[in-house]
């Protein structure tokens, strides 16, 4: 009888060991939650913002230590002005309040018409992902709607969890490979930009510099000066407005849009200076109702084909 029992019992000591084995291997989960209270003073410049918000964590193993374990990788600051924490259960549950000054990477391609990502992660820094995985509290809402982001509409908000891989083993001699992950936690919030009040304020100046060029048309053919001295000073004009717009965006290396309207209105300019030298050249050959009449055209294409060039510009960024 022991001869047939000994395979039976081998079989149902390994049913019961590899279960406990895998479960003793299996993460640890944290239940996670946010409540975003505030976002303010996005600065563009400095490529930064500042979130104010609450977040909860529940979970069993009480050596995640999520008060002194907590990682927000993006941040450049994090300031936690309230925590709580209940470990008379079975879970420790923690809650505190973070108000945190996030670095980001701003899409200025399209500015002032921009949409933006802004984003919000937490990982535990002493577990990895074979310790413990998040999941998201999906429950109720995540941001509060009355709170006014000034110049910008919230369009919506996306929570997942994942892993992040980090290629080195931090100096740790039982890790053979150079790879690790860490489970975290992650929050997307995109925002578009309510745009018109603020695209009015920061080139009104060009395109009046712009019509004061175009003006020349109307000047008389016997004031040629006026006419290129006007044509110069927008042109300087234009440079300047170029100038403190650029200075209160971060660097790129693309062509935005406040690049194509400057860089078009230049254009233009120089176009018209062009149409002065050459109304000139006619009134010294003695043919001034013929400049007056190449007058005339130019102002009627120059001014066309300019509104319908900023239209397009403008309408493919709006839509982008």
């Amino acid at each position: 009888m022991f001869k047939y029992s000994f395979p039976v019992i081998c079989l149902m000591l390994l049913l019961f060991v590899l279960p406990a084995k895998t479960m003793a291997q299996a993460p640890d989960t944290v239940w996670s939650g946010i409540y975003i209270t505030s976002i303010h003073n996005i600065d563009f410049k400095d490529k930064e913002y500042t979130v104010s918000l609450w977040l909860w964590l529940k979970y069993k193993n009480r050596k995640f230590d999520f008060l002194q374990n907590l990682e927000i990788p993006q941040a450049k600051t994090v300031n936690r002005s309230f925590s709580t924490i209940d470990s008379s259960g079975e879970k420790v549950y923690l809650l505190m309040k973070l108000q945190c000054v996030m670095k980001d990477t701003w899409k200025i391609d399209n500015f002032p018409f921009d949409r933006q990502t802004l984003r919000f992660s937490i990982e535990n820094s002493q577990f990895d992902a074979k310790s413990l995985v998040f999941v998201a509290d999906t429950g109720g809402k995540h941001f509060d709607k009355r709170f006014t982001l000034r110049g910008w509409r919230i369009d919506s908000i996306a929570i997942t969890t994942g892993k992040r891989v980090y290629e080195t083993s931090f100096g740790d001699p039982a890790i053979q490979v150079p790879y690790s992950e860490y489970s975290n936690y992650k929050v997307k919030l995109q925002i578009d930009r309510d745009a018109m009040g603020l695209f009015w304020k920061m080139f009104l100046g060009m395109y009046l510099a712009f019509l004061i060029a175009y003006m020349c048309f109307y000047i008389h053919t016997d004031s040629m000066d006026s006419r290129f001295g006007l044509s110069v000073g927008s042109l300087f004009a234009v440079v300047g407005n170029k100038y403190i717009v650029d200075s209160a965006l971060p660097e790129s290396t693309s062509f935005t849009l406040v690049d194509s309207l400057h860089g078009v209105t230049l254009f233009f300019i120089l176009l018209i200076m062009i149409a002065n030298a050459h109304s000139l050249r006619l009134v010294k050959e003695g043919k001034t109702p013929r400049a007056r009449k190449f007058d005339g055209i130019c102002a009627l294409t120059f001014m066309f084909c300019y509104l319908v060039i900023n239209g397009i510009f403008i309408y493919i960024a709006t839509k982008a």
